[in-house]
């Protein structure tokens, strides 16, 4: 699934976050631009886009946080708002970053947030909030006061609060936010093991590396839009895959290729110092749908190259990534995009 494309293609009760035609002004800016959302049961969605795209807007539009100009929203099969109280005790979110009281010691902040939760039992108030703890690493600060707690640390007890109860789904805006490389991966290995267990996971982030290793389906947002969605594979595949050989004969090489369906997408006449010249190229529009020039082996091109005569000093093949894919779908890197105030 692609563009701005509904989820009509799921069966009923599949999706656990569904809207149609999703819209948020404010004043003459348009932040959110009809954006179709659909994101699968059980999956670990990566929403992705630049600074400025509209990214956390829409995460507290389905969290009731703010209202929509217009549009409809759906979790967990319940509209939104209207279902706001049945809804959220089964949601656990992280946005914007956590706050919490500075003078208060993370277990205490945790017991003042979950005494508002009136969806649990308060019985058991205090192995919940001592498990969540242990579960982000955070077991041995639980009496140290939160003034004293590092970005990262506060970012984990974030986590905590959103883990205090059974949650259906979670909702993380930049969970790895502060965090060193270690504490990435245990976020990363925390969000795995929830989505093992059943637990829809819905993560914003501008970590494209972190998305890659951990999501099964992304949406790609760009200047309030969703100009890409589906699975990753999908969603990355979409860029084509290039071949660079390196040869001293460039237009013998482009002889060959072109045997093959292919032809240059770059080719520059930059030599090295030894007079090899790099020629960077992309597959040829197919005619016929069935036909991908990835399915081409790369053994194939190489014994032909030798066989032409073409001396190869060279020869890769360069998958895309979902960055180069994001860049491709939104022309931006990870720079904080000009003349955008909304995130």
């Amino acid at each position: 699934m692609t563009g701005n494309a509904g989820s009509n293609a799921f069966a009923p009760g599949a999706l656990a976050i569904e809207t149609h035609g999703l819209t948020k002004r404010f004043g003459s800016h348009l932040a959110v631009d009809s954006v179709d959302l659909a994101v699968p049961r059980g999956s670990v969605f990566g929403f992705l886009g630049p600074n400025g795209a509209g990214k956390t807007t829409t995460i507290r539009m389905l969290l009731g946080l703010v209202g929509a100009t217009s549009g409809s929203i759906s979790v967990l099969g319940q509209p939104m708002p209207a279902s706001l109280a049945s809804v959220l005790p089964r949601v656990g979110a992280l946005v914007e970053g956590p706050a919490f009281y500075p003078f208060l010691s993370g277990a205490a902040n945790l017991h003042r947030l979950d005494t508002a939760d009136r969806s649990v039992d308060g019985a058991t108030r205090s192995d919940r909030v001592a498990q969540a703890l242990d579960r982000v690493g955070l077991g041995h600060a639980a009496g140290k006061k939160v003034k004293a707690y590092s970005l990262g640390m506060k970012q984990r007890l974030g986590l905590a609060n959103a883990l205090l109860a059974p949650r259906d789904l979670l909702v993380l805006d930049e969970p790895s936010n502060g965090l060193d490389p270690q504490g990435t991966r245990e976020v990363r290995s925390l969000i795995r093991s929830l989505a093992a267990d059943g637990t829809t996971v819905f993560v914003s982030s501008h970590l494209l590396a972190e998305i890659e290793q951990l999501c099964s389906h992304v949406a790609v947002m760009s200047s309030g839009r969703i100009v890409s969605q589906g699975t990753l594979d999908a969603v990355r595949d979409q860029d084509v895959s290039r071949i660079r050989v390196v040869t001293t004969d460039p237009v013998g090489a482009l002889r060959v290729l072109a045997d093959f369906g292919l032809e240059p997408s770059v080719a520059t006449d930059e030599s090295t110092a030894d007079g090899d010249v790099r020629v960077v190229l992309a597959p040829v529009p197919a005619t016929d749908p069935g036909h991908r020039t990835s399915g081409i082996q790369p053994e194939a091109i190489v014994a032909a190259l030798v066989a032409a005569g073409v001396p190869v000093r060279g020869f890769t093949v360069e998958e895309s990534s979902l960055e180069d894919r994001f860049v491709a779908l939104t022309g931006e890197g990870f720079a904080i995009a000009e003349g955008h105030s909304v995130r």
